[in-house]
């Protein structure tokens, strides 16, 4: 192995986080140096668990995230946090900064939190993401956990990634019609109704027991009794029902068992692959000559109403294949 391929086995934290900082550049030349390095990573003996956690913009991911990170330290495993952040279109850097919502985690040694910018596009995610956790692995973490912004189609990307689909959910949110609706609810594998206190002094509490009634009631209505998700409560502030919700996530990896397992990381292997080319592609035609020689034109084309999009995109394509129209408003 390399030098930082043994560093990261051995589990050095800077090197760990150099690593991942590798496999997120696109920037060709270092694309080159993650694809190296991940081929002398060794794999796992014991595949880690790797659980996505979704929901809506203040469900409170990151208190729960905090909550069971702690308890599964304290338990004995190594724990490593990715959270897919919205980027920052000026610099492409992530925005929330989990560090600082998950202080007492983001200092244990035993964890590893790590806030990675989502690059603007789902192709980021998949490929900066999955081989982030590949690191996170070889450096011995045995439990890996991906929390999503809770918006847009990252859920999808992310539940392909991971043994086990979390959602988590409030009560009196609408979330939970909404959400069977929208199909988020059609990827989980397990459902917590956060926030089940009475914190503030409000009942909290029964209002969340609730909602998981109707919820589970509404799932095994659409999925039938054996196929739908688990429902259960919990809150992350208190940590009531925490140890729960694992208990479920770990049930629901012993459903799949190690042929199930095995087979869905195989068919997860494979939508990679797809993923990696898109996104090469995409990285490609970003960085053509003759692709940024045409596109101030065409934009200005498209935007005056004299290049129909498809003529537009054919124009693009023309250029990238090295046969470009010398006439851009031939349809």
């Amino acid at each position: 192995m390399g030098p930082l391929a043994d560093e990261v086995v051995a589990g050095r934290r800077a090197a760990v986080s150099r690593a991942i900082t590798l496999v997120e550049s696109s920037r060709p030349e270092h694309r080159a140096e993650a694809r190296e390095l991940l081929t002398r990573l060794p794999a796992p003996e014991d595949p880690a668990v790797r659980v996505g956690i979704s929901g809506v913009p203040g469900v409170g991911k990151s208190t729960f995230i905090e909550a069971l990170g702690v308890r599964l330290t304290e338990a004995g495993h190594r724990v490593g946090v990715l959270a897919v952040d919205p980027s920052s279109r000026r610099t492409g850097g992530s925005v929330l900064g989990d560090k600082t919502r998950m202080p007492r985690l983001a200092t244990d040694d035993r964890a590893f939190v790590r806030a990675s910018p989502s690059a603007g596009t789902l192709g980021g995610v998949a490929r900066a993401t999955s081989q982030a956790m590949l690191v996170l692995e070889a450096a011995a973490y045995d439990v890996v956990l991906v929390e999503t912004v809770g918006v847009g189609q990252s859920e999808t990307t992310v539940a392909g990634m991971v043994d086990t689909f979390l959602f988590l959910t409030l009560a009196r949110t609408g979330d939970q019609l909404q959400g069977i609706k929208r199909g988020i609810l059609e990827l989980a594998d397990v459902i917590a109704v956060n926030k089940a206190d009475s914190v503030g002094g409000s009942d909290r509490e029964t209002e969340a027991r609730s909602a998981a009634r109707e919820l589970g009631s509404a799932l095994r209505m659409v999925h039938g009794r054996e196929r739908a998700p688990a429902v259960v409560t919990c809150s992350g502030l208190t940590g009531v029902g925490v140890d729960g919700v694992w208990d479920e996530v770990l049930a629901h990896r012993d459903r799949l068992g190690a042929d199930g397992l095995a087979e869905k990381r195989a068919h997860q292997q494979l939508d990679f692959a797809w993923a990696l080319v898109r996104d090469e592609l995409e990285q490609r035609l970003r960085r053509s000559e003759p692709v940024r020689r045409v596109r101030t034109e065409v934009r200005q084309l498209v935007l005056d109403g004299e290049l129909p999009a498809v003529a537009a995109a054919d124009r693009i394509l023309a250029a990238y294949d090295g046969d470009e129209d010398p006439d851009p408003t031939v349809n």
